[in-house]
């Protein structure tokens, strides 16, 4: 019963990750749109979506380091590498989108363009969710979640609720 209450908590947790997540990175990634759009007009498109790709991603990791993945702080050097690496691939999926746009449709509107540069941005997005969550911020929930651990009042135990906590704690790291 309790792992299935931890598996409950684990997965509202994601759920609750995945929509600051949105909310956050949903929110750069809009202004970022218009941004490149802007830009675009007086550089060319890859060099406007690198530019803006860099910023975005400064700032958005940031936003994920304090209020996504719940680490409280800053974000770290590490954290902001390994960021810049998802957000280099999310890169590769814009420019390929936008490619592949260029090459169906001779002269595509402003509306068509943004909405192929959103749509492989949110595509990308979901991938970049992933990593941020598993490989990025992991180590600082996994943190977090021994120190949850450790900072509840010892009481007697049993070595069946020894096991179960520990099972739990177990659980929450991997989470």
């Amino acid at each position: 019963m309790e792992t299935a209450r931890s598996r409950q908590q684990a997965a509202s947790g994601a759920f609750a990750a995945f929509a600051r997540f949105a909310l956050c990175g949903g929110g750069v990634g809009l202004a970022s749109s218009f941004a490149v759009a802007a830009l675009a007009s007086s550089v060319p498109w890859a060099l406007a979506n690198a530019l803006v790709t860099g910023v975005s991603t400064l700032l958005a990791t940031e936003l994920h380091a304090r209020f996504t993945f719940g680490a409280g702080g800053r974000a770290t050097w590490r954290q902001h590498v390994q960021s810049a690496g998802s957000a280099a691939a999310a890169y590769a999926v814009t420019c390929a989108a936008m490619f592949v746009l260029h090459q169906l449709v001779a002269a595509p509107g402003a509306v068509v363009e943004q909405v192929v540069y959103l749509s492989a941005s949110a595509l990308a997005g979901v991938a970049r969710f992933v990593v941020l969550r598993l490989v990025v911020f992991a180590r600082h929930r996994s943190q977090a979640a021994g120190a949850a651990v450790a900072a509840r009042p010892v009481r007697p135990a049993t070595a069946a609720h020894a096991s179960v906590s520990a099972e739990v704690a177990a659980l929450c790291r991997a989470a």
